[in-house]
């Protein structure tokens, strides 16, 4: 396998705000895996709070053997090596992956989808995130939603109540909320959860801190809100721990280590009876189309980076009715490639 890469700064088209920081670019690693004629793309998201970074993942890289990996590839196998080789590291782990996953198909001649038995038929909306600032900001924010049929509002400061009147000012439509840790009176929070229902609030991501357990199976319990786990959401082994605690989970690519867990993570929290939102981190169409592949077997979708960005360097991934429109290309069908990206 021939193999390039490439450090690329993914710009916001407005600084992004949630309950802890702020940020106005994601530094990515963009990969770029040959084998026998085909390509395959994967890329990493390494946004700062998570630790990894341009250095992390050319250390990691200079591991890797990628003679061993052959086809038929075998992903079950590719994960336990990779994670042999060093804990942690989840992003470059899924730009591995995601490019892996990329090639295979186009060595198959299917699209991804195909191959995880989702149908693109069941593809669930995605909604279109603003994260947490000024009236005026928001308003502006919002106008870039208008193809969107469903708003993700970031909340967990002191004017939650003002964000979402400010939403529903400019917007009736369907609200996710994602609170990032931010609340922290259990009290205080189910009263206002109670409040966003009434306002058309459908599902609200790690409401408190991950590593209360009980404070957020407190309000689970209460909630006539299905309540998610995010940040408590990290790998697969996490899951078993969560049930009871949490309606479902928030599945990101980044922090799974790639489309195999993903959709092992998916299959799992089935078995569990837990719902599953597919989201995402500040990524380009490379990654979304990743999580586009495994969306059509999930409940909710939030998968939107490349709509957030303004250097984007591949075309947008086809989009119609709230919905991404997944092609027959194979493996993940991404387009408007330019080769000297790489060097």
């Amino acid at each position: 396998m021939k193999i390039s890469c490439k450090e690329f700064e993914l710009e916001l088209k407005h600084p992004f705000s949630i309950a802890k920081f702020t940020r106005t670019s994601t530094p990515l690693f963009l990969l770029r895996v040959e084998h026998e004629g085909k390509v395959g793309y994967g890329e990493a998201s390494m946004v700062p709070y998570m630790g990894e970074s341009y250095e992390t993942a050319n250390t990691f890289l200079k591991k890797v053997d990628w003679n061993q990996f052959k086809f038929p590839l075998d992903f079950a196998s590719i994960n336990e090596y990779l994670d042999h080789l060093a804990p942690g590291h989840p992003a470059i782990k899924a730009a591995i992956d995601i490019a892996l996953h990329d090639l295979n198909g186009q060595l198959l001649n299917k699209p991804c989808y195909e191959i995880f038995g989702a149908d693109p038929a069941q593809m669930p909306v995605t909604s279109f995130t603003v994260g947490i600032d000024t009236p005026e900001v928001l308003k502006k924010k919002l106008e870039d939603a208008k193809d969107f049929k469903v708003v993700k509002v970031k909340l967990g400061r002191d004017n939650d109540k003002e964000i979402i009147e400010t939403i529903r000012s400019v917007t009736n439509v369907p609200l996710y909320v994602d609170a990032n840790q931010g609340w922290n009176e259990r009290k205080k929070a189910i009263d206002l959860i109670y409040w966003l229902h009434d306002k058309g609030v459908v599902l609200i991501e790690q409401p408190m801190d991950k590593n209360n357990l009980e404070g957020n199976a407190w309000l689970t319990e209460r909630s006539p809100i299905p309540i998610l786990a995010d940040e408590a959401m990290q790998r697969l082994s996490d899951l078993d721990s969560l049930k009871g605690a949490y309606h479902g989970i928030n599945i990101k690519l980044m922090k799974s280590t790639g489309m195999y867990e993903g959709h092992q993570t998916i299959l799992k929290a089935r078995q569990l009876g837990m719902k599953v939102l597919i989201g995402c981190m500040s990524e380009t169409s490379i990654a979304t189309l990743a999580g586009a592949h495994l969306a059509p077997l999930c409940d909710w979708a939030d998968l939107d980076g490349p709509f957030l960005t303004i250097n984007n360097p591949f075309d947008q991934p086809a989009f119609e009715n709230g919905k991404y429109m997944l092609n027959q290309l194979p493996g993940l069908g991404l387009t408007g490639v330019k080769e000297d990206l790489f060097g």
